[in-house]
């Protein structure tokens, strides 16, 4: 691949390559790194293909910026989304997204280069309590998957705890396949995250760890079962809402094009 068409997606400054295929094999993931390099590359947390799908709207595989695959991306999800609508023409509607955590319908309304994007982020479950020793404190860390892991912690400082925990937490022995490490705490009716994402770092937003956090907010009984719960993070709010009984979880926020591009490798 001599050269590659992009176009350069953020949702709450969670910023992604949206990058569409007819083959996925076409595509050298050793790229990647290169590619959200801040210096040396685009810039971004990670790399969005956009591929064929038989049965709905298009597939969607995403990269970390390290070169992982996640199993999910809600985020990604919306600004693959808004992706598709605009490349269907149209403004407002339905479209119906693989993932590797499974299919997501998503209710979008749009207007030019940005939307509000509406997500069945599928079935979200809180997996218990664990307690782990970092740089000599004892967290207590709720476990929760959103299709992918998540280990979640109260903190009185959530963003200034973040360097001290975030990057041992996600590589630590307890979780041989990784995990995204949310701290939080409740402020002015909402819950404020600060996210370390697997194979990203420091993110100023994650669309699971929001809808992980609610969760188990919700399963703690400080939220209620089926209502809005507003997620604060570095880059913005999300909504989301979780059934307790059933783990059914949606989320809800805006994503935008900032510009299209092709680089050289």
């Amino acid at each position: 691949m001599a050269s590659l068409e992009f176009e350069k997606f953020e949702g709450l400054g969670n910023d992604f390559l949206v990058v569409r295929l007819e083959d996925e094999a076409s595509f050298d993931p050793a790229w990647v790194p290169r590619l959200c390099d801040r210096r040396l590359g685009v810039g971004a947390d990670g790399v969005l293909l956009v591929l064929p799908s038989r049965e709905h709207a298009a597939r969607m595989r995403v990269r970390n910026a390290d070169g992982g695959v996640p199993e999910m991306c809600g985020n990604g999800l919306r600004c693959v989304a808004l992706f598709e609508a605009e490349r269907r023409g149209m403004e407002k509607g339905e479209l119906s997204i693989e993932t590797d955590a499974g299919v997501r319908a998503c209710v979008f309304e749009r207007a030019g280069d940005q939307g509000e994007v509406d997500v069945d982020m599928g079935v979200v479950r809180v997996q218990g309590t664990t307690m782990l020793t970092v740089a000599g404190t004892t967290l207590e860390l709720t476990l929760a998957n959103a299709g992918n892991p998540h280990a979640i912690a109260y903190r009185q400082e959530p963003a200034g705890d973040l360097l001290a925990f975030g990057p041992v937490l996600t590589v630590h022995p307890s979780f041989p396949d990784g995990v995204n490490v949310e701290l939080v705490r409740w402020k002015d009716d909402a819950i404020e995250v600060s996210v370390w994402e697997r194979g990203v770092g420091r993110t100023l937003a994650c669309g699971t760890g929001a809808c992980a956090v609610a969760a188990v907010a919700c399963a703690r009984g400080e939220a209620k079962s089926g209502a809005a719960v507003r997620v604060r993070l570095p880059g913005g709010e999300l909504v989301v809402t979780h059934d307790t009984t059933t783990g059914q979880t949606r989320m809800k926020g805006p994503a935008r094009r900032v510009f299209r591009g092709t680089i050289s490798r």
